[in-house]
């Protein structure tokens, strides 16, 4: 027998199956909303205490704060490894590769020069390349062994015989086109400051903790510095006094074997060695 049928203003309306009212799904979402809206009467219901929460956002605050710190330093490790570890005189002559045929050419005419090889034969005096005992890392941010250096510049790294103890000090350097104030002169703000490091750096084996700081330099220029030549840096400590070393010294051309230099400018210092010199030797131990 057929459903009843129903009128609505003048409609005739058949009720539908309820199988066909239902939703696709509809069943499961009811079953999962009265399956989760029913507690068992034994399941805990407290949350975890304060206590617990703020000691694990401190745990993952330190960890992620380590994590950040070690990241951030990381780069910097191997660069105070290398101060601390400094390579020998010896190492810094087989540490610099020439990379052009300008490098090669200056390089040898420097190692193999007769004022290079009488030194080299002297008792008492080393022969080193200063510049390569700066941490590569650093290399790039120092004035001379960094940004003054390169093609048409301080073409390599001067080479340097010092003598021991402090007292004298000889250094080979070759000065490029590109270190000029006037056309074709070398910049006389580049000999004081070649002056002052190698003045500074005859002294320091002389000085407690050998480490000093410039107090004193006057300089005088005797001739202009050509650019594209070699310039031979000499300096003597004439005097020790506690913390203080006197030093004197020129900046003069390179020349053969019977040839008289060319002074170009002559100096005069005084270096101290400061009272904080104790705890930067325990930091960073002398080259």
């Amino acid at each position: 027998m057929s459903a009843p049928l129903r009128t609505l203003r003048g409609r005739i309306l058949t009720p539908r199956p309820t199988y066909l009212a239902a939703r696709p799904g509809s069943f499961q979402h009811i079953a999962s909303r009265l399956a989760s809206s029913t507690v068992s009467p034994d399941a805990p219901t407290s949350r975890p205490s304060f206590a617990r929460r703020a000691a694990t956002l401190v745990a993952m605050g330190v960890a992620f704060g380590s994590l950040g710190f070690a990241l951030a330093v990381s780069p910097a490790v191997p660069a105070v490894v290398a101060l601390m570890n400094p390579p020998t005189d010896e190492e810094t002559l087989e540490m610099y590769k020439p990379r052009t045929k300008e490098e090669r050419m200056v390089d040898d005419h420097i190692r193999n020069h007769p004022v290079a090889q009488e030194l080299r034969e002297r008792e008492g005096f080393c022969e080193v390349r200063p510049h390569m005992k700066i941490p590569e890392q650093y290399r790039s941010h120092h004035l001379t062994g960094g940004v003054l250096s390169g093609p048409g510049r301080i073409v390599v790294p001067p080479i340097v015989f010092a003598e021991e103890g402090g007292k004298s000090m000889v250094a080979i350097s070759y000065l490029g086109n590109e270190l000029c104030g006037h056309p074709g002169i070398i910049h006389g703000g580049l000999l004081a400051t070649m002056l002052d490091e190698g003045l500074a750096r005859c002294c320091f084996a002389a000085l407690p903790y050998k480490v000093g700081m410039t107090a004193n330099l006057n300089i005088n220029y005797r001739s202009p510095a050509r650019a594209d030549s070699y310039v031979v840096l000499r300096a003597t400590t004439t005097k020790v006094e506690g913390r203080k070393a006197w030093v004197e010294g020129r900046i003069e051309t390179l020349v053969g074997p019977g040839e008289t230099p060319v002074v170009l400018a002559e100096a005069t210092a005084l270096f101290v060695s400061p009272k904080q010199a104790a705890l930067m030797a325990n930091i960073f131990p002398a080259n």
